[in-house]
C-alpha cells in the first residue's frame, strides 16, 4: 500500500488535485461565468432569433432578404473568428464612433457574438417549428376574425413551441459547449480557467478535466431540464 502511495501516480495525482484546489476560486467564478454568459444569449438570442424568424418567413423583401443573408453569414462562419471580429474590431470601432475612450470588456463582447451567432440557428428552428403547423390552422383563426399578429401569437406559437423544444434544447448545449471558445479573448470562464491554471503551474491534467467536468456538469443539468419540459409540454 506505502509503495503504491508512493508511486508516481499518486504523486501526479496529488499534484494535480492541489493544483485544482489552489485555484479552486478561478474555477467557481469561471462556473458562474459561464452559466451567466450562455444563460444571457440564449435569452437575448431568442428574442432576437423569434424577429429574424418571423422576418425570414416575411413575403416582404426588405425584411426577408437582409433576415436570410445575416443567417447564411452568420451559420456559414466560424463562431471562433465572430468572436474575433467583434471583440478586436467591430466593438471598438462603433464604441469610438460613439465617441467613448474605451470600449466594454471581453464579457460584453463574448455575450454579444454568442447572441448573434444563436439568434441565426434559433432564427431557423422557429421558421421550421413555425411552417410544421397545418396551414388550416391560420385559415381558421383568420375567419375567427384574428388578425396576422393574432393569429400568430395566439395559435400558430403555442403549437409551433411544443415542437421547437427539442432543437432549442440542443442549440442551448451547444451554445453552451461552445462559450468555452470566449477564452480566446480572455472571458473569465472554465475554459480559461483550466488554461491560466495549466499554464501558470505546467501541470495539465487537473486543470483541464475540471473545466471538462464542470461543463459536463451544466451540460447534464440543462439536458434533464429540457427532458422535463419536453414532457410537460406533450401531456398538455
Amino acid at each position: 500500500m506505502e509503495s503504491f502511495l508512493d508511486s508516481g501516480f499518486m504523486q501526479a495525482l496529488i499534484k494535480n488535485l492541489n493544483v485544482v484546489w489552489e485555484y479552486r476560486d478561478l474555477f467557481i467564478r469561471g462556473f458562474f461565468y459561464t452559466l451567466f454568459l450562455t444563460s444571457t444569449a440564449v435569452f437575448l438570442g431568442l428574442i432576437f432569433g423569434l424577429v429574424l424568424g418571423l422576418s425570414r418567413l416575411s413575403h416582404r423583401w426588405f425584411l426577408h432578404y437582409p433576415a436570410k443573408i445575416y443567417i447564411d453569414v452568420f451559420r456559414g462562419t466560424p463562431l471562433y473568428v465572430q468572436i474575433l471580429i467583434f471583440h478586436f474590431a467591430a466593438i471598438p470601432t462603433i464604441s469610438s464612433l460613439l465617441g467613448q475612450s474605451s470600449p466594454p470588456g471581453p464579457l460584453f463582447s463574448g455575450i454579444v457574438a454568442l447572441t448573434f451567432n444563436s439568434a441565426a440557428y434559433i432564427a431557423e428552428i422557429f421558421r421550421g417549428g413555425i411552417q410544421s403547423i397545418d396551414k388550416g390552422q391560420t385559415e381558421a383563426a383568420r375567419s375567427l376574425g384574428m388578425s396576422n399578429g393574432q393569429t400568430m401569437l395566439y395559435v400558430i406559437l403555442p403549437q409551433a413551441f411544443k415542437r421547437m423544444l427539442p432543437p432549442l434544447g440542443n442549440e442551448f448545449i451547444a451554445l453552451l459547449k461552445d462559450s468555452s471558445l470566449v477564452a480566446v479573448i480572455a472571458v473569465n470562464d472554465l475554459a480559461y480557467a483550466g488554461f491560466i491554471s495549466a499554464k501558470s503551474t505546467y501541470i495539465r491534467w487537473g486543470p483541464y478535466l475540471t473545466s471538462a467536468l464542470l461543463y459536463l456538469v451544466l451540460t447534464m443539468v440543462f439536458s434533464r431540464v429540457v427532458s422535463y419540459l419536453e414532457r410537460r409540454f406533450s401531456t398538455e
